[in-house]
């Protein structure tokens, strides 16, 4: 499996937000279909929150979003933003530790863009995100084509599928290894 467990510094940011995402990792396009008005959503990894706002426009007032990072930093960053959006009764930023997700919530949906080979134990986590999905939850793991290899991305599969996780499609998205899974 894939080495690199860097997790992206909080001193590159910036780099989350540039112009350019927006257009090539538009979040209505990749989760759009999978998040309904009421949902509760878990966004790992969340950084700065680029998916984490638009997921909050997408579930509405009654539904919620879990936005979890490693960086107090990161996080920072996302409460500014949710406070500059007004969206402060949608996102619940939330820090986890470097070997625990450690929430409580059931999830309609959780994503986990781009920070899968950054994590050092797959299984445990894997595993904590599926004991948290409900019945008909659904994951999306997208990884970066430049950073994880075809093989590694499956051998990220193998160990979801031994987490009680199966896939159930893969989503094409630009320069990027993605796969929707449900639990087994």
């Amino acid at each position: 499996m894939n080495s690199s467990t860097d997790v992206c510094s909080y001193k590159r940011a910036w780099a989350l937000d540039i112009w350019i995402r927006k257009y090539m990792q538009n979040p209505y396009k990749i989760v759009g279909n999978y998040i309904k008005k009421g949902h509760t959503v878990l966004d790992l990894g969340c950084g700065t929150g680029f998916f984490s706002l638009a997921m909050a426009e997408m579930v509405g007032e009654k539904g919620k979003v879990i936005s979890v990072d490693i960086q107090e930093e990161m996080l920072q960053m996302l409460r500014d933003k949710i406070e500059r959006a007004g969206l402060k009764s949608r996102i619940i930023p939330h820090k986890s530790q470097p070997d625990k997700i450690g929430i409580s919530e059931m999830v309609d949906f959780a994503l986990a863009f781009y920070m899968v080979h950054e994590v050092p134990d797959k299984r445990s986590f894997l595993s904590e995100v599926t004991s948290h999905l409900k019945p008909d939850g659904r994951l999306l793991i997208v990884e970066p084509k430049i950073h994880v290899s075809k093989p590694d991305f499956d051998s990220t599969l193998k160990v979801a599928q031994s987490a009680g996780l199966k896939q159930i499609s893969e989503p094409k998205i630009l320069f990027s290894r993605a796969a929707l899974l449900i639990k087994a």
